[in-house]
């Protein structure tokens, strides 16, 4: 078993880095910080071929693999965690479901601008009772005429301040069979938005309310039976989550390294404590462990879609060290790393949310449990038999 990139994989994580030092390093810290997308990165990593590398060519893209958008986001996010998120939305979101499933007029609309960073595409799923229990969902999708009118509401949508069009979960009928998904425009008639709410990591979210707002047919997504192939799609959006998570913790970690090199305390360099030594030596312990579970899951999924096994387990182990670095880099670099003039506070709060976001450890944990027992395990309450309900 090699576990060597190869030459073509090699080459593509040095021009990423060689590009990411001379074009994003500068401005890393203010961009962490800014309330805004940063549009003109997209347009700047469209230009160098990183957008769409995972799309096939006929489509605009790059016809690359899953592992090269791997190894793209992550090299991206250790020099500038804020134009990482940019690498998401144009390999690793809902742009894989519409190369994959989208009508050829969906793809020369939404696509093609997407490939150039013109515009921001984002799914839009979570419900205010359906976060987790995602098929508890209860937006309704009703036929009018050739198309559709959407009814419901969303939360905690990533970039819903600023998205241009949200892959929309709907519900056609009951069960996990009756939900589907439409494509809904930023400024549709019947959408509209609550005043910014701001997470921990500083990212605005809205309430996204949708009031009987008209889908003409071309922009039905999938329809009925649509929503296991939505969830096999975010299975990728989950490796760039996992992504990112390795990705900020190798940049803390390196801010750290540079630190306890040059901090001096009681007379000595902080690198020659022994703590701290053994402190960063589980750091890159854990580091690499998560990286080759990441590696793993990317290269078995080829350029198709992963398995949810691999994928639950490599978010687990990315989302876990990825935090943990930050966290140690924390602590390692005292107040400047606590103090917002240090990227390592920006990854320390960005890390945390992704234990969260993209399926939370502890349902990623149900579904290696799954895989370990062969059955799976219903989180619902048993329903009553016919005889005690009589």
């Amino acid at each position: 078993m090699d576990f060597s990139l190869s030459d073509t994989d090699r080459r593509l994580v040095e021009g990423v880095r060689e590009f990411a030092a001379s074009e994003l390093a500068e401005g890393a810290l203010r961009r962490a910080h800014s309330d805004e997308y940063p549009r003109d990165i997209a347009r700047r990593l469209a230009a160098e071929g990183l957008l769409g590398l995972t799309i096939p060519a006929a489509d605009g893209g790059q016809g690359g693999t899953l592992l090269q958008a791997v190894l793209t986001i992550e090299a991206i996010s250790m020099v500038c965690p804020k134009s990482a998120d940019v690498v998401q939305v144009g390999n690793f979101g809902p742009i894989r479901l519409l190369s994959a499933f989208g009508s050829e007029a969906q793809k020369r609309r939404f696509l093609d601008p997407l490939l150039k960073g013109e515009i921001i595409f984002t799914v839009a799923m979570t419900e205010p009772e359906a976060g987790s229990a995602v098929t508890d969902l209860q937006t309704a999708a009703v036929p009018d005429g050739d198309g559709m009118r959407v009814s419901g509401e969303k939360i905690y949508t990533t970039h819903g301040r600023e998205a241009d069009v949200f892959l929309t979960y709907v519900r056609y009928g009951p069960g996990v069979d009756g939900i589907g998904s439409v494509l809904i425009e930023r400024d549709d008639p019947g959408v509209s938005y609550s005043e910014p709410e701001r997470f921990l990591s500083g990212e605005r979210w809205v309430r996204m309310r949708l009031d009987e707002v008209p889908v003409p047919a071309d922009r039905v997504f999938l329809r009925e039976g649509g929503f296991r192939k939505q969830i096999d799609g975010f299975n990728v959006e989950r490796l760039g989550n996992a992504a990112r998570a390795l990705g900020l913790g190798r940049c803390s970690l390196a801010l750290a390294r540079e630190h306890a090199l040059s901090r001096r305390q009681f007379g000595r360099p902080l690198c020659e404590f022994q703590g701290l030594q053994w402190g960063f030596a589980e750091q890159e312990v854990a580091l690499q462990a998560a990286q080759l579970l990441l590696y793993r899951a990317a290269a078995n999924a080829d350029l198709g879609f992963p398995s949810a096994t691999e994928t639950a387990i490599a978010k687990i182990q990315c989302n876990v060290a990825g935090f943990a670095a930050a966290d140690f880099a924390m602590q390692v670099m005292g107040a400047a790393g606590y103090s917002e003039s240090s990227l390592v506070e920006f990854c320390f709060r960005r890390t945390r949310g992704w234990k969260i976001a993209g399926g939370s450890l502890e349902m990623m944990k149900n579904r290696v449990a799954e895989a370990i027992f062969e059955r799976r395990f219903s989180q619902r309450p048993a329903r009553p038999s016919r005889s005690a309900s009589s």
